[in-house]
């Protein structure tokens, strides 16, 4: 009876059942042991890291690295800038930790057309393209708040110029016109660029008028200006910042031209006396 048992169909189809459960136990009670499914460590911040201090970091905890570049300025080269999971997440052992790190060579970028444009925009801009702001020049100018100028390493520069990121770039700025006022620049006896360099350095607006025949510009003179640097009692004139002032080129004027308009003898000038001066 017992032979017929163990022989019977119904015999070994328990016996089957029950070794498949016997099997399915166990799988599933190591499958936690095989997956490392209750193996999990806290994601240590590592922000800001060298990228070799925060790979040994992270694989002493039992997670695989991934490592992607960019560029960020402000960081020093191959610092963690990003990371995912984030800092503090619970993640399973042998996981993969995707870090971000600052590239060691900063990447070229076009430098963009800031003039005309206001300071915070091409404040933004700038932050935009990777580029920071160095220094920040101020100059009288009817255009207040306005950038006059881009200078990188102390040159202009053009707009699609390809330079660094993280350059450092300095902006002229107007700053407006004040009543800010000065003894009227003497420039008679200069040469044309002469005169010009120190109108604008000033902060006047040169109005230049050739005369006569001009066989040589870089030599001709100013003979004229107005206002005149003196008035009648040979007190220095008074003028203000941003205004406009005529200068009168020649080719060779004489000695006794550049003393005349330097002194006039019975012109009044417009321009106040300096109140210092006896």
């Amino acid at each position: 009876m017992n032979d017929k048992l163990r022989n019977s169909f119904v015999f070994n189809l328990l016996l089957v059942f029950l070794l498949c459960g016997f099997f399915y136990i166990v799988f599933f009670s190591s499958l936690s042991l095989i997956t490392g499914h209750n193996s999990h460590a806290r994601v240590p911040n590592v922000l800001n890291q060298d990228v070799k201090i925060a790979v040994k970091s992270l694989e002493q905890l039992g997670f695989e690295v991934e490592v992607d570049s960019a560029y960020e300025p402000k960081m020093k080269p191959l610092m963690v800038l990003s990371m995912i999971p984030d800092t503090g997440s619970s993640v399973k052992t042998g996981r993969t930790i995707f870090l971000t790190i600052n590239k060691a060579e900063p990447p070229l970028t076009p430098m963009p057309k800031l003039t005309d444009l206001s300071f915070r925009s091409a404040i933004r801009i700038l932050e935009s393209a990777r580029l920071v702001l160095g220094d920040t020049i101020r100059k009288p100018d009817y255009a207040k708040g306005a950038v006059l100028e881009q200078l990188y390493n102390g040159k202009t520069i053009t707009a699609g110029d390809m330079i660094p990121q993280g350059s450092k770039i300095t902006l002229v700025v107007g700053d407006g016109l004040n009543n800010v006022e000065m003894d009227v620049p003497d420039v008679i006896g200069s040469t044309a660029d002469e005169g010009i360099t120190i109108l604008n350095g000033a902060g006047l607006s040169p109005i230049i008028i050739w005369d006569g025949v001009i066989t040589d510009s870089s030599s001709a003179i100013i003979y004229k200006q107005s206002p005149a640097p003196y008035n009648e009692l040979e007190v220095p004139n008074r003028i203000k910042e941003g205004d406009v002032m005529d200068i009168r080129i020649k080719q060779n004027p004489t000695n006794e031209e550049l003393e005349d308009n330097r002194k006039p003898a019975n012109t009044v000038n417009n321009a106040e006396p300096n109140p210092t001066q006896p």
